[in-house]
C-alpha cells in the first residue's frame, strides 16, 4: 500500500495571508525541483534576480492588480512522487476559492509570515487569516496540515522567532482541535528548508534539525480511499450491450467511479431510488478487464438481471448502506453573489443526481475567523453557516466526517446555473 500511496500524486494547497510569500514559495519549489524551463526563467528576471512570484502569478488580471484571485493549479514532480499544487487566494472575499481547492486536497501548507508577527513575544497573536485558513482546511477535512513559518531570514533572531511562532501555532491548534502534521521554518526567498536543508549557513538553522518542506510533502499519504464504508456507486453512464447472447445477466453496463467501499462479482446491490436488488455478475475495469474495484477507481458494473437504472441513480450495498434522506442538516460555504435566505429553491447535485432543494432555515453563521456560531438569517457571499435543507426527493448521504464523497453536495442556482454553495452534511 505504501508504494501505491507514494506513486499517486499528492494534491496540496498553499494558503495563508496576503503577501505571506505563497507565490514565492511555489516558485521556489518549481525552480529548485527543475520543473521550470530555462527560457521561462529568463522571462521572469527583475534586475538580474529571478522573481519567483512572477513565475506563479500567471493570471494577467492578477499581475495588473498585484493580487492572486483564483485557484491556479501547478504541476511538478521529484524522483519520489508527482505533485499538484492549488494556490488559493489569501483575501477574505475569496474564501469560496479556498473552499473549492481544499475540498479535494490531500494536504494544506499554511504559510505564516514571521515579519508580520510580534515574533519576540512568547504570547504573540497570530494573524486572523492564519487562524481562518487553518480552521477552514480542518473543517473541510484536509488530512494533513503543515505550517511553514516563512521569512525567518529577515528577522533579527530566527531561533527565538521560530520558537515563539511555533508555540503560538501549537497552542491555537490545540484549542481548535486541529492535528498538526508538521511545522517547518523556511525562507522561500533564499530557498532555505524548502527543497533542501543543505544550503543553510548553519545545519540547525532556527534550532530546527528536521526535514525540508519538500521531504515532508514527499512522505505525506494521499487521502485514503473510503473503503471502510459500505459500497456506493453513482451511475454516470449506461451502456447497452449489443451482442446480448448472454442470458444470465442484464444487457447493460453501468459506468462510474466507486465512491465508497468496494465491489466484487457475486455481491448483492440495491438500486437507489427504485429499491430493486440484483447480484453483480461482472465488474469491469476501464479497459474492460474483469476485476474487483475499490473506492476511488472507475468501474463498469454488469448485473445478473435487467433492472431499471439510469444516470444519476446509485448502486448501493444491499446491507449497511445509508437510507435516503429528505431533510439535511448541513454546513454551507456560500459562493453566490446573492445571499442565501430561507425559502429559496436550488438544484442540488450529489454524485450525478440532481434534486430540487429548498432552504428551510439558516440556523447560524460561523465566524470565519473563530468558527464561533453567530445569530443570522442569511449567508452573505463567502460566508459559512449551518443551514437546514429540505429535498424534493431523497438522497443517500453520509456525514461529511465519515465520507467526503457521500457527505458533499453542490447547490446550483436554478435560473443562472451558477454554482451557489458547497454543502457538507452533518
Amino acid at each position: 500500500m505504501h508504494n501505491e500511496q507514494h506513486f499517486s500524486a499528492l494534491k496540496f494547497i498553499t494558503c495563508g495571508s496576503v503577501d505571506d510569500g505563497k507565490s514565492t514559495l511555489i516558485g521556489r519549489l518549481l525552480v529548485d525541483t527543475k520543473a521550470v524551463l530555462q527560457d521561462h526563467l529568463a522571462g521572469v528576471q527583475r534586475s538580474g534576480e529571478t522573481d519567483l512570484a512572477l513565475l506563479t502569478d500567471g493570471l494577467s488580471a492578477e499581475r495588473e492588480q498585484g493580487i492572486t484571485i483564483d485557484v491556479a493549479y501547478r504541476y511538478f514532480n521529484t524522483e519520489a512522487r508527482k505533485f499538484i499544487i492549488g494556490d488559493a487566494p489569501g483575501h477574505e472575499q475569496y474564501t469560496r476559492n479556498m473552499v473549492t481547492a481544499a475540498s479535494s486536497a490531500d494536504a494544506a501548507v499554511v504559510l505564516v509570515d514571521a515579519i508580520k508577527l510580534d515574533w519576540a513575544n512568547p504570547d504573540l497573536q497570530l494573524l486572523p487569516q492564519t487562524r481562518r485558513h487553518s480552521l477552514l482546511v480542518n473543517l473541510l477535512r484536509v488530512p494533513s496540515i503543515v505550517f511553514a513559518i516563512n521569512k525567518l531570514d529577515a528577522v533579527a533572531d530566527a531561533t527565538v522567532a521560530y520558537k515563539n511562532i511555533a508555540g503560538a501555532l501549537n497552542k491555537f491548534a490545540q484549542e481548535a482541535g486541529i492535528t498538526v502534521t508538521a511545522m517547518v521554518p523556511v525562507s522561500a526567498l533564499k530557498g532555505w528548508n524548502v527543497v533542501t536543508t543543505e544550503n543553510n549557513d548553519q545545519t540547525d538553522w532556527c534550532g530546527y534539525t528536521g526535514p525540508s518542506l519538500l521531504s515532508i510533502l514527499e512522505d505525506l499519504p494521499v487521502t485514503p480511499a473510503e473503503t471502510d464504508v459500505a459500497f456506493s456507486f453513482p451511475v454516470q453512464w449506461v451502456e447497452k450491450f449489443h451482442d446480448s447472447g448472454v442470458t444470465t445477466q442484464g444487457r447493460r453496463v453501468f459506468w462510474g467511479r466507486v465512491a465508497t467501499g468496494s465491489i466484487e462479482p457475486g455481491q448483492t446491490v440495491k438500486v437507489f431510488p427504485s429499491g430493486q436488488t440484483a447480484v453483480v455478475s461482472q465488474v469491469l475495469s476501464a479497459t474492460r478487464q474483469p476485476q474487483g474495484k475499490a473506492a476511488g477507481h472507475s468501474a463498469g458494473i454488469v448485473l445478473d438481471r435487467e433492472v431499471d437504472v439510469s444516470r444519476g441513480d446509485w448502486l448501493l450495498a444491499a446491507e449497511g448502506a445509508p437510507e435516503g434522506q429528505r431533510q439535511l442538516s448541513t454546513t454551507i460555504a456560500w459562493m453566490d453573489d446573492e445571499p442565501l435566505v430561507a425559502g429559496r429553491l436550488y438544484w442540488a447535485l450529489h454524485g450525478h443526481r440532481w434534486v430540487k432543494v429548498k432552504v428551510q432555515r439558516v440556523v447560524h453563521r460561523l465566524n470565519v475567523n473563530t468558527l464561533a456560531q453567530e445569530e443570522a438569517t442569511e449567508l452573505a457571499p463567502n460566508a459559512i453557516g449551518h443551514v437546514t435543507l429540505a429535498l424534493q426527493e431523497p438522497l443517500v448521504t453520509l456525514p461529511f466526517a465519515q465520507s467526503r464523497i457521500l457527505g458533499a453536495l453542490v447547490l446550483v442556482d436554478t435560473a443562472t446555473h451558477k454554482t451557489s454553495g458547497a454543502v457538507l452534511v452533518h
